[in-house]
């Protein structure tokens, strides 16, 4: 509070009273209450930079909140708030997979969300737990050199890529956090036995590259005659120049096989948040109409999956993907990993 003195020139004693008023009411503003009384709130962000730019900049036009973001890979953040515990500094974290966010649920850093925004994110999109919520979405496809194969050549199923017939001929980005949540729904959905068997063949049949963009070129380029990737990696390079993609086409295994896995991004507030108000609301923004919009207008090709906003117009819609049903909060990327190191795919 700003005290105003009309005190007596010549009154020392209004004088030292005045200075220790205002002496304590800065020290009552200091720290994480001048913070809080500033609207800011940090956001450990593991999305793409430049779609959660869009909705910090919406939503700090909003509601005045300010956001500061830290970038990172899924991975490197769920560890860094981990590592960091009751002290991190985050207020929200964004991941573009489930497995990081349900890693940091598990450790118990995650404050419920509030039910407002609960209540805008269907079921299927959001943990069964709402410790977090689900912000996007993608789904697996199979992208093909249409010059080398023809529909009736694909495979019915992602389990078929394990097999002989398949050697030599697919390729994936098996270190990166998109594939190893490909493989953490595989787990969910067919168990340990049938995940290991299949990373076995993974690991015979596949060429590794680094990044879906990269395996997506690859096959652009006849490499390779198809990769296992997310959407929006073709749906964006289309949307562009379309020169990683020309000779490209996705194939969705729909029918609720594994390979029609849709992967939801996560947002959750933390615990320790000293912010905690603003950072629910950023939550709430983000999974509103406002917030959702974004993605269906905007260049990232990610799936709404928010208050009843339908997806871009060029995607196929979320309904017609046939996609399995898995629980985020199920997903075990401790588990993946183990499979896959054990497999030597990382």
């Amino acid at each position: 509070m700003k005290i105003r003195i009309n005190a007596l020139a010549g009154i020392a004693l209004a004088t030292t009273a005045a200075l220790g008023l205002t002496a304590c009411g800065a020290s009552s503003t200091s720290g994480s209450d001048a913070a809080q009384s500033a609207g800011e709130i940090t956001v450990y962000n593991a999305q793409h930079e430049s779609l959660t730019q869009e909705w910090v900049d919406a939503f700090t036009a909003e509601t005045g909140i300010k956001v500061t973001q830290r970038q990172g890979s899924d991975t490197e953040m769920s560890n860094q708030i981990i590592q960091e515990g009751q002290a991190s500094p985050a207020d929200v974290f964004l991941t573009e997979n489930s497995p990081a966010m349900a890693q940091v649920e598990n450790a118990g850093l995650l404050a419920d969300v509030d039910q407002a925004t609960v209540d805008q994110v269907p079921a299927g999109f959001r943990p069964s737990t709402n410790k977090w919520t689900g912000i996007a979405a993608r789904s697996t496809v199979l992208v093909y050199d249409k010059n080398k194969l023809s529909e009736d050549q694909l495979p019915t199923s992602m389990l078929d890529l394990a097999k002989p017939e398949w050697k030599g001929k697919w390729a994936a980005s098996p270190s990166g956090a998109d594939f190893q949540a490909i493989v953490s729904a595989l787990l969910e959905l067919k168990g340990e036995d049938a995940t290991r068997e299949w990373l076995k063949g993974m690991k015979e049949n596949s060429t590794a590259y680094k990044g879906n963009s990269t395996a997506m070129k690859a096959v652009n380029a006849g490499e390779v005659d198809a990769a296992l990737i997310y959407h929006y990696y073709y749906y964006g390079d289309q949307a562009e120049t379309a020169e990683n993609s020309g000779n490209v086409t996705p194939f969705y295994f729909k029918n609720e096989d594994p390979g029609a896995f849709v992967s939801v991004s996560g947002g959750g507030v933390l615990k320790s948040s000293k912010h905690a108000d603003d950072a629910q609301a950023f939550l709430k923004f983000i999974t509103g109409k406002a917030g959702q919009e974004v993605l269906q207008q905007g260049t990232s090709f990610e799936y709404p999956v928010g208050s009843d906003v339908p997806a871009n117009e060029a995607l196929v819609p979320l309904k017609d993907l046939q996609a399995p049903t898995v629980d985020p909060a199920k997903l075990n990327s401790s588990k993946v990993s183990e499979l896959m190191t054990e497999a030597g795919l990382l």
